[in-house]
């Protein structure tokens, strides 16, 4: 009898229960990948956990250290303040926004005491938001135990401001000031070599002056007068005043000091900017008057409020990619050139992605960094999709770069932007070296063979080079913009020079489309796109741990804490010194031609 046959029947047995198992295991498998996508799927429909608001509760919102539209990335707000305190708008904008609509909520209590940096565009958006909650028939009470500038701006949208009996109200106005270091770098025997074109362009005055130009100030002037008469016209019309109640107020603060006896809380509430003084206890039996409660009035803060909104994973979508910081030539969070393009493609190529808002919150930087961005732009436009730039609190020179080819263009009325122009700077130390008795020499094939080695003196041959970068960067500038805008080269050069322009006046001059925020900006895209429903998704880089611990000591260490103990002018001039380093350090453009506005800066 032949053994093959139960050996093969052996083996045939074997091959059946492995396809068996196989197919159990293929099957295991889909079903786990099914349950989980369900599990995702209702995630999406139900939503995340309903936060426990109690019935007629108030929403707190106590934003801390300066708003951001991106936290970790520093900024021309973010600079002037503790690295480690921010608070992104799109969060407390949310927050307010859900809270309008949910029926648990019938109050809103503004506590500003921690609010720090806040750019003029900024406060106006968070300032429409807070109007449109309390338009939909809820309170809003602002408290704080004394109001700065802007934390009295977003006040004013309140139905009520209380302040602590010891409190005050300080508005002065804007100002845009800065350090100049040109005696100080001749002493130091520090040759600044400086190449620009644009009659307002004030990038290298700080290192070749010790006074603002006088073409500056005219500019400059023009910025604040226009940012100040529209803070003054808004806290008129939201607090039932006269516009020149206010500049009273602001212009001549000693003597209504001086008639309160020193008293700073009565004069604010003489003068009808604030409605009662209370101490923080007295705060909740107001509320509870205000909301006609019969009970107690519970709080709930805004960050433990506000519910997390998961990525969308199906329909037609509106990308959001944010710009936000000096613009670089790499890979770097926030205005790195490479990770923005990245974050642009993602979008370009996600066939759900029908439109991308272009988020810009930066001053520029490298001008050959903001092209790269601006390429980045122009390949989701070739791809068909609609591209809308959104101005947040300043989008100037490199920034408006960037923006300058999209669809449209948005911005806040209070928005910094314009400043088309460019320049470079060259420092050389060489007498600096010589003067401690350092010295340098060697031998070359030319001129241009050291490159730009600011431990030589820089010749003649050498400053044309730069000069004609300069040149070049500006024309190519001027063409973009007006490709863009569909203007001529002449009439686009004759508002650039340099110039900065709030967001009011760029729209008069052409360089804007429309006003408004964010959300205004996003139902424009999807306009364009033809959507009639469609979500939102923000594109971000993940950045590693390890980046973000790193740049997180550099802040430290760089922070105005670096000149803790000092106090007065001494403190400013360092601290502003810390900020000027901050962003020489992140300038890296290889033809060292930069497009910023490093003046777009309010104090």
């Amino acid at each position: 009898m032949s053994t093959h046959g139960p050996i093969r029947r052996f083996f045939a047995a074997i091959a059946r229960a492995f396809a068996f198992g196989r197919a159990a295991l293929g099957n295991l498998i889909v079903l786990i990948a099914a349950l989980f996508l369900l599990t995702v799927v209702i995630g999406v429909v139900a939503g995340p956990d309903t936060p426990e608001v109690p019935d007629g509760g108030a929403l707190l919102l106590a934003p801390e250290g300066a708003i951001v539209e991106r936290k970790g990335v520093p900024t021309v707000i973010s600079m002037l303040s503790n690295p480690f305190e921010q608070t992104t708008l799109h969060d407390l904008v949310d927050a307010v926004e859900q809270a309008a609509e949910d029926d648990r909520i019938a109050a809103l209590v503004l506590d500003p005491s921690e609010l720090g940096p806040i750019a003029p565009a900024q406060a106006e958006t968070l300032g429409a938001t807070l109007a449109a909650f309390r338009d939909s028939g809820k309170t809003i009470v602002a408290n704080s135990n004394a109001y700065g500038q802007a934390q009295y701006y977003l006040a004013s949208f309140a139905d009520e401001i209380t302040m602590h009996p010891m409190g005050a109200v300080g508005i002065g106005g804007y100002r845009m000031q800065g350090i100049y270091y040109g005696d100080l770098l001749r002493k130091l025997k520090v040759n600044v070599h400086t190449f620009r074109v644009g009659t307002y362009k004030a990038l290298v005055e700080p290192y070749t002056r010790n006074d603002m130009s006088s073409a500056a100030k005219e500019a400059n002037q023009a910025v604040v007068d226009g940012l100040w008469g529209h803070y003054v016209d808004t806290v008129a019309a939201n607090r039932n005043l006269d516009a020149e109640a206010v500049y009273a107020y602001a212009n001549r603060y000693d003597e209504f000091l001086a008639a309160s006896g020193g008293d700073g809380a009565q004069a604010a509430l003489r003068h009808g900017l604030v409605d009662e003084l209370l101490h923080e206890e007295e705060l909740g039996e107001r509320l509870r008057q205000l909301t006609g409660s019969d009970q107690p009035v519970g709080q709930i803060d805004f960050a433990d409020y506000l519910s997390p909104r998961p990525p969308p994973l199906f329909g037609n979508m509106v990308a959001v990619v944010t710009v936000s910081g000096i613009i670089t030539t790499g890979d770097v969070p926030g205005g790195g050139a490479d990770t923005s393009v990245e974050l642009l493609r993602q979008a370009r190529d996600d066939d759900a992605v029908k439109a991308v808002v272009l988020r810009v919150d930066s001053p520029g930087g490298s001008a050959f960094g903001s092209e790269i961005i601006r390429q980045g732009v122009d390949e989701v436009l070739e791809r068909g999709k609609p591209v809308v730039a959104s101005m947040a609190g300043t989008a100037a020179s490199g920034g408006y770069w960037i923006s300058s080819t999209a669809d449209e263009i948005w911005a806040s009325s209070t928005t910094l932007t314009g400043s088309i122009g460019v320049a470079g700077i060259h420092f050389g130390v060489a007498d600096s070296l010589l003067e401690i008795g350092v010295g340098q020499d060697g031998v070359a094939t030319g001129p241009f063979a050291g490159g730009f080695d600011p431990g030589e003196r820089l010749d003649e041959a050498q400053g044309r080079v730069l000069q004609a970068n300069v040149d070049f960067i500006y024309r190519l500038f001027l063409e973009r913009v007006a490709r863009g805008r569909d203007m001529t080269l002449e009439a686009v050069d004759a508002v650039s020079q340099g110039r900065i322009w709030t967001g009011e006046q760029a729209q008069r001059l052409g360089l804007v489309d429309r006003l408004g925020g964010l959300d205004d900006a996003v139902a424009s895209a999807a306009q364009l796109a033809g959507l009639q429903s469609y979500r939102v998704r923000h594109i971000r880089e993940k950045a590693p741990a390890w980046q973000m611990l790193v740049q997180q000591a550099l802040d430290a260490a760089m922070s105005d804490a670096s000149v803790h103990g000092l106090s007065g002018k001494t403190a400013d001039a360092l601290g502003e010194l810390t900020r000027e380093l901050r962003v020489l350090n992140l300038l890296d453009d290889p033809k060292h031609v930069y497009a910023l506005c490093d003046r777009c800066r309010l104090h």
